[in-house]
């Protein structure tokens, strides 16, 4: 049986459950956000963030919104109605990567926890510690939780997200429904930021970067974003890298782009109110004036790019204002009928751009598993 040192219990306000969280020996005193000092739910860390995150959507309200063309990162995405929103594409029937990559785990999270703690020498393997960048609500990280605890005994989770929400959610799903997790929660933007990781003696670190977030990146910047991580890891340490794969090639000659499309424009419309849903956060938050009637959800496939984009297109010629803040002065933005916001790329992958791209981050592909139809990736490497 692995050891995980000192666990105490916290009872958390407004629920009637008791948490497992970690201590550190010698630390007695909850300090803000340094994740490294206690793993604890985070609604009991979230108003120390709430106006750094502000001043983040300001700056890049700003700064996107002024671009030719114009411009809004992904992250805006994920407040507390749009990480509900993204919950409910996850399950809808025309979203097949989220169902997809859960059965793969399904099928193959005992093969993917040996191979992460695998030595070469023979000699026993390491107790994992698994870290999620974008983790969202984590709903399919369960299942390799869970199987990290049946082969080990126990572990800790490090989530990452800049999502508050999705990280409650998550923790308090995982700390409910999976015995022997102990999780530490970071509120952070890990494109950009450091990750400080919580290493345990005797431990190895296996990175989960899943759901294809990676693709939602310029080539350059999922490269930088894969860079970042490596930087934190020790040789030896792993990745889990999950991509949707391209359509129309090879093995993947059943995938058609208009799976894709379906994919991101949903019959129901949901995801039309999840990309339509950040001009109500910056309503919201910044107090622009946006009219979110006078806009429409547009997806389309760039086939030179091999990537699904989305837009938010203005319906009619219009001007739109942000009011003076922390981050600027007061601006008005116009825009002509027709012209777009570019919210989010999804790129697709190929089996070789996969690896090239893990080889341009010194990590070293392992071993891959797809499902049966091979819409979907996930590909275990090692930092060399």
């Amino acid at each position: 049986m692995h050891h995980i040192p000192d666990r105490m219990h916290l009872m958390l306000s407004g629920g009637d459950s008791t948490h497992e969280i970690y201590r550190p020996p010698g630390r007695d005193v909850l300090q803000g956000i340094q994740v490294p000092t206690f793993a604890i739910a985070p609604e009991a860390v979230l108003p120390s963030v709430s106006n750094t995150t502000t001043l983040h959507v300001a700056k890049e309200a700003r700064a996107g919104l002024s671009a030719t063309p114009k411009t809004l990162s992904p992250w805006l995405f994920y407040d507390e109605a749009g990480s509900d929103l993204f919950e409910q594409i996850t399950e809808l029937p025309e979203y097949y990567p989220t169902r997809t990559e859960r059965s793969i785990f399904a099928a193959h999270a005992p093969e993917i926890l040996c191979e992460a703690a695998a030595t070469s020498n023979g000699t026993p393997a390491p107790m994992l510690t698994l870290i999620e960048l974008g983790a969202g609500t984590a709903t399919k990280t369960g299942i390799l939780l869970a199987e990290a605890v049946r082969q080990q005994g126990s572990v800790v989770y490090q989530p990452v997200d800049v999502s508050e929400t999705a990280l409650a959610e998550a923790t308090d799903n995982i700390l409910s429904s999976i015995p022997g997790v102990t999780v530490r929660v970071q509120v952070a933007d890990y494109t950009r930021e450091a990750l400080p990781l919580n290493r345990l003696a005797n431990t190895r670190t296996l990175a989960l970067y899943i759901g294809s977030s990676i693709g939602n990146f310029a080539p350059e910047d999922a490269r930088d974003v894969l860079r970042n991580l490596r930087a934190q890891l020790l040789p030896g340490d792993t990745l889990l890298l999950g991509t949707d794969l391209a359509p129309n090639g090879g093995a993947n000659a059943n995938k058609t782009v208009a799976t894709l499309l379906a994919a991101y424009d949903d019959a129901a419309g949901t995801t039309a109110a999840f990309n339509l849903n950040v001009l109500t956060r910056l309503n919201r938050d910044l107090g622009t004036d946006f009219d979110v009637e006078n806009f429409c959800h547009r997806a389309c496939w760039n086939p030179a790019q091999s990537r699904i984009e989305m837009h938010l297109e203005s319906i009619t010629a219009q001007r739109v204002h942000i009011p003076a803040n922390s981050a600027g002065p007061a601006l008005a933005i116009d825009f002509a009928q027709g012209e777009s916001i570019h919210t989010e790329n999804s790129y697709k992958f190929t089996t070789t751009a996969v690896e090239t791209l893990l080889a341009s981050a010194n990590f070293k592909s392992t071993k891959s598993w797809q499902d049966p139809q091979h819409l979907f990736a996930v590909t275990l490497a090692t930092a060399i």
